[in-house]
């Protein structure tokens, strides 16, 4: 697996090269991509010299050993320490997914359980939230729909990052939300203590670098105006400021109202409309080749129960990797890490099993 990382090397040594010209930086869109990459490159760079150093200190040990007994003892760490490093280098090698560097759009939608349901989707919001915020991401509600108790019906809320390490991308953390997260705990509306169990939808979709990304003609675009109106139906604007845009072609529909603008509006829409559109092309590139990301546990299936939060006994759970921990205070408040990794690591390992390693 390590003969590629010769290849690689040239191709950061050229990228490296292109960086320093200041032609690059005149497209945005092209200094953006050799960045990223740059920065994927650079980590498989140096991990591949920590390994070789470990592989030079632990040949001289050996060597230095065989005079001095004192050079015996350190052989033990260092053996670790190339093991290691090897390990390090070899889940580097691992193909990454070409999205992970990009921003996302989540949406959070109401599933069963009614109100409580909303409840929890407000629940998760502040979650997310609070996760971005200690990643140091940026979010933005593009939309809501707020259910009568003061919970989401829908909600749509963009993420963006400025890391340029592919790694650190918000796709890359993410992509594993997509799915039925469910919450065992009383509901507020539950008058004799009873435990419920309700179900909320989390759709995680990669946004469109750029606009000129996804191609959408005006004419396969449909766009009524209407009054935004808040929790009960009641209207909150006088103006026509909601917006709702069909897409022809595919019938994806896309309503905004959180702006007061119509412009405002309609931006916001375009973007989740970008997102959308960019995540099908995905999808069907993906059917097209069956082995594309076929080992990855992220899932946009609606039906797929991928996590319970289990409030009464303070658990969480995926479903998926087995992860459990006794802390869903913590988790409710952003403490996601450890559940993220648990999907990352198994994603590797499953890539790993792909290609044979």
């Amino acid at each position: 697996m390590f003969e590629q990382v010769e290849g690689l090397l040239v191709e950061h040594a050229q990228l490296q090269d292109e960086l320093s010209d200041p032609a690059l930086h005149a497209d945005a869109s092209r200094a953006k991509r050799v960045n990223r990459r740059y920065a994927e490159l650079s980590k498989i760079k140096a991990a591949y010299e920590g390994w070789q150093q470990a592989g030079d200190d632990l040949e001289a040990a050996r060597e230095l050993a065989k005079e001095d007994d004192a050079f015996a003892e350190e052989i033990p760490a260092l053996e670790e320490l190339l093991a290691e490093s090897h390990e390090r280098v070899r889940r580097l090698l691992i193909p990454r997914d070409p999205d992970d560097a990009r921003d996302v759009i989540l949406e959070i939608k109401g599933g069963e359980g009614g109100a409580e349901s909303a409840l929890f989707g407000a629940d998760l919001l502040r979650m997310y939230m609070h996760y971005a915020e200690s990643k140091g991401w940026k979010t933005e509600i593009l939309d809501k729909d707020e259910s009568d108790l003061g919970g989401y019906k829908n909600v749509q809320l963009a993420i963006k990052s400025n890391a340029s390490d592919p790694s650190q991308g918000v796709w890359a953390h993410l992509k594993y939300e997509g799915g039925v997260h469910r919450v065992q705990r009383v509901p507020v509306t539950e008058s004799q203590g009873r435990i419920h169990t309700s179900t909320t939808v989390v759709l995680v979709y990669p946004e469109a670098d750029e606009p000129e990304e996804v191609d959408i003609a005006q004419a396969d675009l449909k766009i009524d105006v209407y009054r935004s109106s808040g929790p009960g139906g009641q209207s909150v604007n006088t103006t026509d400021s909601a917006v709702r845009i069909t897409h022809l072609p595919t019938g994806i529909v896309v309503a905004m109202q959180n702006e007061k603008s119509q412009l405002q509006n309609r931006e916001a829409g375009m973007r989740v409309l970008r997102a959308r559109l960019l995540a099908r092309q995905q999808e069907e590139a993906a059917a097209e080749a069956s082995a594309h990301r076929s080992s990855q546990i992220r899932t946009m299936d609606r039906s797929e129960r991928i996590r319970t939060y289990n409030f009464p006994e303070n658990r969480i759970a995926d479903h998926r990797t087995g992860y459990k921990a006794y802390n869903l205070d913590q988790v409710m408040n952003g403490a996601l890490d450890a559940v993220v990794e648990s999907c990352i690591k198994m994603d590797e390992e499953d890539r790993l099993k792909a290609l044979g390693q």
